[in-house]
């Protein structure tokens, strides 16, 4: 069964070049092309696509708008038949601020659009990011595409989800680290804000985002929280009560500095095709925090945290993973599973809880 697409940009050129692109693919089906928002919705009340690829900004009725009404659609269709929504953004600032809004509203995930060099070559690669994250989107939310879907299968070491009355935990705890890539900025914002009502310590977060984008995403959130939540910088002190997210494209890791501890900023090689990386973050925090940390690992796709949660659990810290269920792609959280790392496995909404009682 072929994955039904819909394609809406106001470029001719460019619907035509990802048509193109898509229509290469096996699985994948260009059902519709449109340039706005309003022809879009007219499409919709005659044809059944899988997933719309949107413009953000479009004359008439722009990408917000038409993803709004989109989700107005999908909150009347039953939960396995929801349009899936992948925003085509660009690197500017307003894009930015734009694509983070999207993604708060439901939009599954983005691509930004090439900007400068060989517009061939630069469509190219927007083609097979694209078939990436529709196949993704399939497997995780079409029910014909599903049953393809491997079974992870845990480790002995892995628990299964527990009662929040199960949890126990002794230590003092005095940070509190993130990882999460796909559905991120609609599963931080769900978390963060009544986290950072429960808890004093500085949390801090990995979001597979490029630059600029993190920014924004900070800027949302700090909108949001209690706390002040930030865009790392190097070499800046921590505080109780702020929450720093790695800058997109650059790791962000702790370091010991005599009796403080420090957020460094490094441009050093992506790790399994990560940079940000969870992993680093979780590595260099186990190493000053030691059990004194606790490690969560949100939807996501692929298997970043896995590695660095090893580390947290060679100091006794306790991990914790979204459940798959409320994951928009249990990658990160599935991969930490089956490795038998995790010791606790919550719904989203439970999650800050969760962890409010691990510090009590």
């Amino acid at each position: 069964m072929k994955t039904k697409i819909l394609i809406v940009d106001d470029s001719r050129i460019f619907r035509s070049a990802v048509q193109e692109g898509l229509s290469r693919e096996s699985d994948i089906e260009v059902i519709g092309s449109v340039w706005n928002g309003i022809k879009a919705l007219e499409f919709l009340e005659s044809n059944d696509p899988d997933i719309i690829t949107l413009d953000i900004q479009m004359p008439e009725m722009d990408g917000l708008e038409t993803l709004a009404a989109i989700q107005k659609l999908n909150a009347e269709r039953p939960d396995d038949r929801h349009i899936g929504v992948i925003m085509l953004s660009s690197h500017t600032k307003k894009g930015a601020d734009i694509t983070v809004k999207a993604l708060e509203m439901g939009a599954y995930d983005f691509i930004t659009k090439p900007e400068g060099g060989n517009i061939r070559e630069n469509l190219e690669i927007l083609s097979r990011q694209l078939v990436v994250k529709i196949r993704n989107y399939a497997l995780r939310c079409i029910p014909a595409a599903k049953g393809k879907k491997p079974v992870v299968k845990p480790a002995a070491a892995a628990k299964k989800k527990v009662e929040r009355e199960e949890i126990s935990y002794t230590p003092v705890v005095k940070a509190i680290l993130i990882g999460v890539s796909t559905g991120g900025p609609k599963a931080l914002a769900e978390i963060l804000p009544p986290l950072c009502e429960r808890v004093q310590v500085p949390i801090f977060i990995v979001q597979h985002m490029p630059p600029t984008f993190t920014e924004s995403l900070a800027r949302s959130l700090n909108n949001k929280c209690r706390y002040t939540v930030m865009e790392a910088g190097h070499n800046m002190p921590i505080l109780n009560r702020h929450a720093y997210i790695a800058p997109g494209g650059q790791h962000m890791v702790l370091e010991k500095k005599g009796r403080e501890t420090r957020i460094m900023i490094n441009d050093l090689p992506p790790e399994k095709g990560c940079r940000p990386s969870v992993n680093k973050l979780f590595r260099t925090g186990a190493d000053v925090f030691r059990q004194h940390a606790i490690g969560v690992i949100l939807t996501g796709m692929g298997t970043d945290g896995t590695d660095g949660g090893k580390q947290l659990k060679l100091y006794g810290a306790p991990v914790l993973a979204q459940d798959e269920q409320s994951s928009v792609v249990w990658g990160m959280p599935g991969s930490a599973y089956a490795a038998g790392i995790v010791d606790f496995i919550f719904p989203l909404h439970e999650i800050p809880d969760a962890i409010a009682n691990m510090i009590r």
